[in-house]
């Protein structure tokens, strides 16, 4: 079976289980690219190569690459920016609506390629360049605000906590793992709160423990986060304070510095 494949729509959903009524728990987006390991008439199990996710989804939402094309990490560099409007146009003229931080596979000229298709870019895309991630994080995060929640989503029309610091993470040039729990294993801790600094993540747990939440810190004493939509509240070492409910939501396990 060739099992190498990249997503060929705006965004798709990954799901739980072979069907479409089961729980969506990820999303990939326009030029991703995925590993398939099973296939039925309909559905196929993949893994991603971004952040090594696996799910179910409609196997008709993936254009099929070969080995070389898969692996050629040049060609997946540029990404759609932090903007509304990043419409790609297919060769018969029909439009795709991107997400910020869509990957434009083999960009060139104004087109990019999904396997032998071609589509004209009519945003400017750009390589996210690590060294300025203080300077643009919280532009880029800021960018998403009042984006609603959305369990599993990626994309400004929905997006969950984990979500969220990942996108404005590739934004800015640095991977980060899918979901919070994956994400607490990686970076170095921050002692304490007070130490914390633009741009490093915290992490909540729940009354068993497990790591459930996730927001990025904007100084010492406030984080933006998606909960109920993204939006900025204020933080202390209890955890996250909502001033609209007059409470507190989340409750602080750690801070963890990834630049």
């Amino acid at each position: 079976m060739d099992n190498y494949h990249v997503c060929r729509i705006a965004v798709a959903p990954i799901r739980k289980e072979p069907s479409d009524r089961s729980e969506i728990v990820s999303q990939i987006l326009f030029g991703d690219r995925v590993t398939v390991l099973e296939k039925t008439e309909k559905w196929c199990l993949i893994v991603t190569k971004h952040d090594n996710y696996e799910g179910w989804m409609d196997y008709k939402q993936l254009q099929k690459i070969t080995d070389l094309q898969f692996n050629d990490e040049q060609a997946y560099q540029y990404l759609t920016p932090a903007q509304l409007d990043n419409t790609v146009i297919a060769s018969n003229g029909t439009k795709f609506y991107l997400s910020p931080g869509s990957t434009l596979p083999y960009f060139n000229n104004g087109n990019c390629f999904i396997g032998e298709n071609e589509f004209m870019v009519t945003s400017k895309p750009f390589i996210p360049n690590k060294v300025d991630f203080t300077l643009n994080v919280e532009e880029t995060a800021k960018f998403f605000l009042n984006t609603p929640y959305s369990w599993g989503g990626r994309t400004f029309f929905g997006i969950d906590c984990s979500g969220f610091v990942q996108a404005v993470y590739k934004l800015n040039g640095v991977s980060l793992k899918r979901d919070a729990s994956q994400q607490a294993q990686d970076g170095d801790t921050v002692d304490f709160l007070a130490a914390a600094q633009l741009g490093d993540l915290a992490f909540f747990d729940n009354e068993e423990g497990k790591i459930t939440h996730v927001g990025m810190m904007l100084s010492n004493s406030e984080i933006v986060h998606s909960a109920g939509m993204v939006r900025i509240d204020p933080i202390d070492d209890q955890g996250i304070y909502n001033v609209e409910l007059a409470k507190y939501t989340h409750k602080l396990r750690i801070i963890k510095r990834f630049v």
